[in-house]
């Protein structure tokens, strides 16, 4: 059974996925990362023997021993998290929102020195990994496209991780057409939204709003919606995390979205 620790087990998606872990008969959960180092089957109200918390990873990997690390924190922890693993010879999956492409390449160059293996993806969602890939495909062919990023008031990252993944695979397709640059807008430049990879991505953070993403192609006399929205629940992610933890020992070095091990 292939070892698993959480960095994040008590939040959101830790908590949910730490269980999921624990029910499984493929993989066992040896630990995980938190604020406070209590006994993590306490916290979750599970029939198990001890699951340490720790709250630093370099506490964690003295301590246990784990084959991957599947990350849920915060952009500057997560690198941390994710790079003192792959030193030490561990996989990850990082679901971690808010590392940037060049903190990605970093992570990567590290991966392939180390030979191990990095599965980011900005959102497990099955319908999110097929926005991407739909999106994907409708920019070969159509030259004219925004994003835009939903979420909760209370989110602090903008672009969302989804958006930020989506934008730099589109960007990998081609640059969209602006026919009016953002600099030669006039009034407020800042409405035009942010350009990511080349790409106008325009964040609403709202209450009413849990996450979603949508992109806009534009054609003369037609446009094409393509948006996926997600509840408050964790369950949409699980299945994906899944996908990943049975595709990480497939290839070695950095993949950017989950559709890159899935079969298609």
């Amino acid at each position: 059974m292939k070892k698993v620790f959480i960095a994040g087990a008590t939040g959101w998606v830790g908590k949910e996925l730490s269980k999921a872990i624990v029910a499984s008969s493929d993989y066992t959960l040896v630990g995980g990362l938190s604020r406070s180092e209590e006994n993590l089957s306490d916290i979750l109200g599970l029939d198990q023997a001890v699951i340490p918390l720790f709250d630093s990873i370099e506490k964690a990997i003295e301590k246990v021993d784990f084959d991957i690390l599947i990350d849920f924190t915060s952009p500057k922890i997560a690198k941390e998290n994710i790079i003192a693993s792959i030193k030490n010879g561990k996989n990850s999956i990082v679901g971690t929102s808010g590392l940037s492409d060049l903190e990605y390449e970093e992570i990567g160059s590290l991966a392939e020195e180390k030979n191990v293996s990095v599965l980011a993806a900005g959102n497990f969602s099955i319908t999110a990994v097929l926005l991407q890939r739909f999106s994907e495909t409708a920019a070969k062919y159509i030259d004219h496209f925004e994003i835009i990023d939903y979420a909760s008031q209370k989110k602090v990252d903008a672009p969302s991780g989804t958006v930020a993944e989506l934008a730099y695979r589109l960007s990998k397709i081609q640059k969209p057409v602006l026919d009016v640059p953002v600099e030669n807008t006039i009034g407020y430049k800042e409405t035009r939204g942010a350009t990511v990879n080349g790409i106008q991505v325009h964040a609403v953070r709202l209450p009413g709003h849990i996450l979603g993403v949508e992109a806009i192609f534009g054609m003369e006399d037609e446009r094409l919606n393509i948006k996926h929205e997600a509840g408050s629940g964790a369950a949409p992610y699980l299945k994906g995390i899944f996908i990943a933890l049975n595709k990480i020992d497939t290839f070695k070095g950095l993949k950017r979205g989950l559709d890159t091990v899935m079969d298609f």
